[in-house]
């Protein structure tokens, strides 16, 4: 009966050391300039992030979509951002999925049916 107790009792511990604990996400809040790249064409919008623990909100601007209302997830480092905007004419998703290390990050841009590229960003 003991060692069935002293088993359960240590079971949890075991457990967060295994990986199981959640990391705390990584710190964005603040502006970001990216470059985009979508076969060859290229573009360097910016976004102003606001945190609220694993919830993102903020302002995506650029020359193309214009200024545009941000919503996304940080977990760990991983980010997931997106608005909606017109295209000529057309809704388009935009999606931005990637890691963030310190004040760099990367990963993939979608626009909708459009295409998808890649993209790098820095801090401010």
């Amino acid at each position: 009966m003991l060692i069935l107790v002293a088993a359960v009792v240590s079971l949890p511990a075991r457990t967060m050391a295994g990986g199981l604990r959640q990391d705390k996400p990584a710190e964005v809040a603040g502006t970001w300039n990216i470059a985009i790249d979508i076969g060859g064409n290229t573009a360097t919008p910016s976004v102003t992030f606001k945190q609220d623990g694993e919830t993102l909100t903020g302002i995506y601007s650029s020359q193309l979509l214009g200024e545009q209302k941000v919503t996304g997830t940080i977990k760990g480092n991983a980010i997931t951002f997106e608005f909606t905007a017109s295209f000529d004419g057309n809704a388009v998703k935009v999606t931005y999925s990637g890691t963030v290390d310190k004040d760099t990050m990367k990963g993939k841009v979608t626009f909708g049916d459009m295409g998808e590229g890649t993209f790098t960003a820095k801090k401010q």
